[in-house]
């Protein structure tokens, strides 16, 4: 038998045990305790973002930021070839067509040279994806992104405390993704989150998680979370 080697081996050697017992002690073992809205607040501040929504896993993120920034029916997304399939699936859900770039050899990522060439009347955005723990080239793509009029949708999963020119990873997009599963250099076993400096954007994010509860009349669905 050869020895079996992990892909990752979760460090929990923290306050992970005193504040499992806080929340079974309390009570508060949903998202509605503390703990969600403090763990928010806190990683946003960290990447420099206004707010933070945490959803249950990464796929979630990117699925209900699709969904935030109105991307649908006949939509392109242009993403890189190399990337998990959570990215591609959350556009093709949407009704959405991905449209994929080859990328650097040298870093995995998105190949910024041919970006421009799969722009369309019908490209609504430009999903970048970190991989690796190494950042996308941001400031051509923010050019592009701006010349063209299109939204950028971060996928920093992989990205945690990482930085481009000094600016954090997941502080580019419009909305901006991160997940932490068990494999991410920060874990909460399962889960995702959402970042963004923009307020309608994250109360749009905030709906979308919830099951699109509406404020005043709760049961009354106008839209699918």
């Amino acid at each position: 038998m050869t020895e079996f080697i992990p892909v990752n081996e979760p460090l929990l050697k923290g306050k992970e045990k005193q504040y499992l017992n806080e929340c079974i002690d309390t009570g508060w073992i949903s998202s509605e305790g503390s703990f969600v809205k403090q763990f928010e607040q806190a990683f946003a501040n960290r990447v420099g973002r206004k707010y933070g929504i945490a959803v249950c896993n990464g796929s979630m993120a990117i699925d209900a930021a699709i969904t935030a920034l109105g991307i649908g029916e006949g939509d392109e997304v242009i993403l890189p070839t190399f990337t998990i399939i959570s990215c591609a699936a959350a556009i093709v859900r949407a009704g959405a067509i991905p449209v994929v770039v080859d990328c650097d050899s040298t870093t995995w990522n998105i190949d910024i040279k041919q970006l421009e060439t799969k722009i369309t009347p019908k490209t609504k955005a430009i999903m970048v994806v970190h991989i690796y723990g190494l950042p996308v080239d941001m400031n051509p793509v923010l050019e592009i992104a701006a010349k063209y009029g299109l939204k950028i949708l971060e996928d920093a999963a992989e990205m945690h405390g990482q930085t481009y020119f000094g600016k954090p990873c997941g502080s580019f997009g419009e909305l901006s993704t991160f997940s932490f599963y068990p494999n991410k250099h920060i874990t909460t076993g399962e889960g995702g989150m959402i970042v963004t400096d923009d307020e309608i954007l994250a109360e749009k994010c905030r709906s979308l998680r919830n099951l699109c509860f509406q404020p005043q009349q709760r049961f009354i669905h106008e839209e699918l979370g």
